[in-house]
């Protein structure tokens, strides 16, 4: 899906890492939501409460879920699941442009 009809978009961002990771936040009308962000080259890590689909739409990360072993690279067009209540680790080594859905 390249767009998404008739949501409501949080103006202010959502803003980490001094500004590293950008967000916003797309509501539905059923209530459902997801986030809009852009990340700039560096290591990150993320809580989670909801299971999450991060879905990369432009560069590539290396991620490492929380209870893996070995890194992943997931590049434009691929996507990745984030189990709820867990944490994940990012290197990211290029503008990375992406659409997090949060899965009840």
């Amino acid at each position: 899906m390249s767009e998404f009809s008739n949501v409501t978009v949080t103006k202010m961002a959502n803003v980490y890492f001094a500004g590293k990771v950008t967000s916003r936040k797309v509501s539905f009308a059923d209530g459902s939501f997801k986030t809009l962000g852009i990340m700039l080259p560096g290591d990150y890590e993320f809580g989670t409460e909801k299971a999450e689909v991060m879905e990369i739409m432009q560069g590539s990360m290396k991620v490492l879920l929380a209870e893996a072993k070995d890194w992943q690279t997931i590049t434009a067009g691929e996507s990745f699941d984030v189990p709820a209540n867990s944490k994940f680790k990012l290197i990211v080594e290029e503008l990375a442009d992406y659409c997090c859905s949060y899965i009840d």
